[in-house]
């Protein structure tokens, strides 16, 4: 049976590692910095509920944060530009080689998947008079068209 990317990654503890070094890296970068200056010192870990719960894991970020409403009103009104969304997807990348995240060109095919995805979602909801719909359930991401290979 073909792995999550949940249980690929290493499950949550991985996730919990990625989420650290990220936000390490986005505290000492010029273009990401001022987003997140008042960021919660418990915003990784709830960074790494969602991610956990897209990638297959357990709905705990549904369950204990309230899914997909809550993550979209936390980008409502911040006005994200491009270059903001391109530097957290040219961040994450150092993040998950940082932590020893699987480096096998499947996993890192979805994972980068999935923030362009997420990413281009959120710069879209935080702009001035965006209306996303105020339901839509968790996106559950998948490996797309290459799976990892099991030999045997």
């Amino acid at each position: 049976m073909t792995p999550t990317l949940y249980e690929w990654a290493g499950g949550a503890e991985a996730l919990d590692r990625l989420t650290r070094a990220f936000y390490r890296r986005v505290h000492d970068d010029p273009i990401l910095s001022p987003v997140f200056a008042g960021m919660s010192p418990d915003h990784p870990h709830h960074v790494a509920l969602w991610l956990g719960e897209v990638f297959g894991g357990p709905p705990i970020y549904t369950e204990e944060h309230g899914g997909y409403p809550h993550m979209m009103s936390k980008h409502l009104g911040l006005a994200l530009t491009e270059e903001q969304r391109a530097r957290w997807v040219a961040l994450i990348t150092p993040a998950a080689d940082d932590v020893g995240l699987p480096a096998d060109p499947e996993f890192r095919s979805a994972l980068l998947a999935y923030v362009e995805w997420g990413t281009r979602i959120a710069l879209a909801n935080s702009q001035p008079g965006a209306q996303p719909p105020p339901q839509a359930p968790v996106p559950h991401w998948g490996w797309g068209e290459a799976p990892p290979y099991e030999p045997g």
